[in-house]
């Protein structure tokens, strides 16, 4: 089944829409793109399906409020404005949600919420009851008390989270673009839309741009991260442009709109989903060819004798990215060596280690239990 296939048969789908689709270039919100988008999510959730709606645009909405053309610099005053834009935000999507008789619900998430595995357990459940209740759940992230360490840093890896969290069919990612283009539209009007993408590979990764609209803070290169998140966890993720009209019927009816990811097979459980989408990354670990086959393909454990460089500061009990020759992520997981021994140990055979290492000894650097494919 191809990923517009998977749309079509989708029964959970978390909605993202990004601040450029919600508020005009002045910074005030968009009310009329906002009706029209409430009245389309609704009427997915009365054909029966579930919905999480992710939004972006406190920051504008405070914005607005405050009469301000310009996010301030400091901090305290961007959480001010966070504060009063998620009350004005939320205002506006309960009364319209009511006026199509669906009830809602606001959920915000900091980074403490998937870090932290009970946290992210917590987070989970709360998000499935409210799905089993009938309520749609208005999710963003609490930029009124979020500092850099506790941010998950943008609504796009948000969204991807939100979906692993509820065990999504499908996530559909609003922007201001159509969707990944060979190249950059703005820039080169050659540039074709690639309607579907079955891997995401390095040469893809170096297709997504930088930041996006002057208001909006995610660009390509957040949703292709996104993608890879989504995807990984089973989720089908879709990238098209939010002014478009009936663009969620549009897709989730399987017609050719945007740009759609194609899920990997199997659903994450939940610790490994946890483990690979919710710690944060500490480094990364590369390895040569024969070791990545034997990843991808047997879904072996990371040994020191295939791997041929790290980088980062980490500790043992870290969480990092393992990259083959090409540099393109294959796998995630809990390494049991801290960067400086795993530089002692690294192209050398477990039964070396007696001569190189003190201490506590482990056969594999990271072991399958503790690692998630990526590929």
């Amino acid at each position: 089944m191809d990923g517009r296939e998977r749309l079509k048969e989708a029964r959970r789908v978390v909605v993202k829409v990004g601040t450029s689709t919600l508020a005009h270039r002045t910074g005030k919100l968009n009310l009329y793109r906002i009706e029209q988008l409430v009245r389309e999510i609704v009427d997915i959730a009365n054909a029966g399906k579930e919905v999480v709606f992710v939004s972006s645009g406190a920051q504008a909405a405070g914005m607005g409020r405050l009469g301000l053309r310009q996010k301030p610099p400091e901090i305290p005053k961007r959480q001010v404005i966070a504060a009063i834009g998620q009350g004005v935000l939320m205002h506006t999507y309960e009364k319209i949600f009511a006026e199509y008789g669906q009830v809602v619900g606001q959920v915000l998430l900091t980074k403490e919420n998937a870090v932290r595995h009970n946290q992210y357990h917590h987070s989970r459940e709360a998000l499935q009851a409210m799905l089993a209740m009938g309520i749609i759940p208005v999710v963003n992230e609490n930029d009124a008390v979020s500092v850099d360490e506790i941010k998950i840093g943008d609504n796009d890896n948000l969204a991807a989270i939100v979906a692993t969290l509820v065990d999504a069919d499908a996530l559909i990612i609003l922007s201001d673009i159509e969707g990944l283009y060979t190249a950059n539209p703005a820039t080169h009007p050659e540039a074709e839309l690639i309607h579907e993408i079955g891997d995401i590979t390095p040469e893809v990764e170096q297709l997504a741009g930088g930041a996006g609209s002057s208001i909006g803070t995610g660009g390509m290169y957040t949703k292709i991260e996104a993608a890879k998140i989504a995807t990984s966890a089973g989720v089908t993720m879709a990238i098209a442009k939010g002014s478009r009209p009936h663009v969620l019927r549009e897709l989730l009816t399987g017609e050719v709109v945007g740009t759609v990811f194609a899920a990997k097979e199997a659903h994450l459980k939940v610790r490994k989903s946890w483990l690979a989408f919710g710690k944060d990354l500490r480094g990364d670990i590369s390895v040569d060819a024969g070791c990545a086959r034997a990843m991808r393909e047997r879904g072996s454990s990371l040994l020191a004798a295939g791997i041929t460089a790290c980088d980062g500061t980490f500790a043992a009990g870290s969480t990092v990215r393992v990259l083959s020759p090409q540099g393109q992520e294959i796998a995630r997981g809990i390494v049991n060596y801290d960067n400086e021994t795993l530089k002692r140990i690294m192209g050398h055979q477990t039964e070396e280690f007696p001569q190189l290492l003190q201490g506590d000894i482990k056969d594999e650097v990271i072991h399958r239990d503790n690692m998630v494919l990526m590929v």
